[in-house]
């Protein structure tokens, strides 16, 4: 099959945003179960995931579960048809939404005391991971050449 220039980094950066969105949802999705893996309570698994007491119920986390799935799917539909407005808008909400994530993360690295477990996740994982994500959820949103089939 041709290569088509342009294609191949757009289509991972799309697999890779996709991939880390639907297993974040995946996670919140086996949380509502009452599991709290990896913590060992609610209330410790609140505060590392949080860096505060919220309850990890359904109510609270079908939602958030909702957004993820839906970011995730808009951005690898995004990748299908990049030509498309909508699913371009849509990508770029997601580009937003994680960006809003790292910079109050970065926030949080001020703000957070250096001595909990959500400040350690937040600088070694959650703040550079979405700054990751946001960068290459918007270089699937400005990817305008055609995907063609392989």
């Amino acid at each position: 099959m041709p290569h088509h220039p342009g294609t191949a980094a757009p289509a991972r950066a799309a697999l890779l945003v996709t991939a880390v969105l639907t297993a974040d949802a995946l996670l919140h999705l086996y949380w509502t179960t009452g599991a709290t893996w990896p913590a060992a309570d609610g209330s410790s698994l609140s505060e590392a995931v949080l860096g505060t007491d919220v309850p990890f119920t359904p109510p609270i986390l079908l939602p958030l579960v909702a957004v993820l799935l839906t970011g995730a799917a808009c951005v690898f539909a995004h990748s299908l048809r990049p030509r498309h407005p909508v699913l371009r808008l849509a990508t770029l909400a997601v580009t937003a939404g994680l960006s809003l994530r790292a910079l109050a993360g970065i926030y949080w690295l001020f703000a957070k005391d250096t001595g909990t477990a959500f400040y350690w996740l937040n600088l070694a994982l959650y703040t550079p991971l979405c700054a990751v994500l946001a960068v290459a959820a918007l270089r699937v949103a400005r990817w305008k050449d055609e995907v063609r089939a392989r």
